[in-house]
């Protein structure tokens, strides 16, 4: 960890360095303290452990948090935050805003119960287990979210101002630059996660013109995303219902699930696909697509059109909803073939656990994993073919097939990364890659000293670099 001068202005990278997720970096700009994302730990457990510390010195006297998206890896630390003394702002896009008023709570009821079922069950290690935080600590946090638009400069604190730009990831997602007053002037920019071009729901990401400093996320530095998603979709649904079970898609419930509806109705729509039972699983995903339909700004103009039929934004003809915890029980009854979406979307809690739990034994499942599994979830360990998974305390074979489709991430792979750095009219004078596993973030360093010839540097967790 390198020593910066008390006046000068640097960021210390507190998670996402070397992971993909706890996505945190601390900035200070003279006597100020601004935390980008304020993000959970999830995957490997000496990872999730360090969202039982104090990771950040004195909370109570950080000035101001900026949020780039609502994903619980960039967001969910938050109510801990808090809990440990934060009462400043939290400054985001309106829709990440809204995304959090229905993310944060579910976080918090998750933990909850995974606490109560732990104590019930006798499968923690601690007596007794307790939650990172309570449903009263997310509605805490929620009274401290100020919104603001895209493309319009705020102030964050004394000497810090901030503009968002659409990333293109989520809705609600943007890149952050932040104008740092100490001694002198100097702009960092944090990429946020990426989103890609061309893709359905979503306005493409939009382009920073500079930056002194530049931290860009690096989740698929490493390769590109397949170009033949629709048909891989195709094929991997028209197997499912050949062997006559259940798909199985674990998926974020904000962002991915909206996305495979809308390829999953499309692939129906143009006969390509049977018209099978779909259940959203997830009161979440559901809460969720009613926000998309009232943030036209950020919908892609393809989308725009069915937000004003009166129906769902999103949706197949055999299209239902289960909200309730008795509905979700109901659908382990139903025979195949059927397609459930359920969070998470690695596998680490929520609804899917329930209908693998009972489902994932059965070769007539199909498992379908359609975005980046990170090291230590169960989602990593069905894509390397494990044969068991631990589910509730206990040890379930891996009967089911499982399928893997990238090229419905939601993240930017390597050229469309390169592609949003061509952007820049002024290139940084200095880069450092957060938010992906080291192979990945080496193999985009390389990749952007053969491109562009910057001085580019993967961040190492704890370290502090000068802005």
């Amino acid at each position: 960890m390198s020593d910066v001068p008390t006046q000068g202005a640097s960021v210390q990278f507190l998670g996402a360095a070397g992971t993909v997720t706890g996505s945190m970096h601390l900035v200070r700009a003279g006597d100020r303290r601004v935390l980008l994302d304020s993000g959970l730990f999830q995957g490997l457990k000496e990872l999730r452990s360090r969202n039982r510390t104090t990771r950040v010195a004195d909370p109570g006297a950080l000035d101001a948090v900026v949020l780039s998206h609502a994903h619980i890896d960039h967001t969910g630390y938050l109510p801990a935050l808090v809990r440990q003394g934060f009462l400043g702002p939290v400054y985001c896009t309106s829709a990440t805003a809204e995304l959090l008023r229905v993310m944060l709570p579910d976080s918090a009821r998750l933990q909850e119960e995974e606490a109560e079922r732990a104590n019930r069950h006798g499968y923690s290690k601690h007596r007794p287990a307790l939650p990172l935080y309570t449903v009263r600590d997310a509605d805490a946090a929620l009274r401290l979210l100020r919104e603001c638009p895209t493309g319009e400069p705020f102030s964050v604190t004394d000497g810090i101002g901030a503009t968002f730009r659409r990333a293109g990831h989520i809705l609600g997602a943007a890149s952050v630059e932040l104008e740092l007053s100490a001694e002198r002037t100097r702009k960092l920019v944090f990429s946020g996660d990426l989103g890609r071009w061309g893709r359905p729901v979503l306005h493409d990401p939009e382009l920073v013109p500079e930056a002194d400093v530049l931290l860009l996320e690096s989740t698929y530095g490493d390769r590109a995303h397949a170009t033949n998603g629709e048909a891989e979709l195709e094929r991997i649904v028209n197997q499912a219902a050949s062997r006559g079970g259940a798909l199985l898609i674990p998926a974020f419930a904000v962002g991915r699930a909206q996305e495979l509806i809308w390829w999953l109705d499309r692939l129906e729509r143009s006969g390509r696909i049977p018209s099978l039972p779909l259940y959203i699983d997830s009161p979440m995903a559901i809460d969720v697509t009613d926000i998309y339909t009232g943030h036209l700004e950020d919908l892609d103009t393809e989308l725009r059109p069915r937000a004003g039929t009166g129906g769902h934004l999103l949706g197949t003809k055999q299209c239902t909803l289960a909200r309730t915890a008795a509905e979700s029980k109901r659908l382990n009854e139903i025979e195949g073939p059927v397609i459930i979406i359920a969070a998470s979307g690695m596998v680490t809690g929520g609804r899917i656990l329930h209908h693998l739990s009972v489902r994932l034994p059965d070769p007539r499942t199909t498992v379908l994993l359609v975005g980046f599994q990170a090291d230590g979830t169960r989602g990593r360990a069905l894509r390397e073919g494990a044969r068991t998974v631990r589910i509730f305390g206990r040890d379930v074979a891996v009967g089911a097939a499982v399928e893997t489709l990238d090229a419905l991430s939601a993240h930017a792979d390597r050229e469309e990364l390169l592609r949003w750095l061509g952007g820049f009219q002024r290139p940084p004078r200095r880069t450092y890659l957060v938010h992906g596993e080291p192979p990945a973030a080496a193999s985009l360093a390389e990749a952007i000293r053969a491109r562009f010839g910057w001085t580019v540097a993967v961040a190492q967790d704890r370290e502090t670099v000068e802005v």
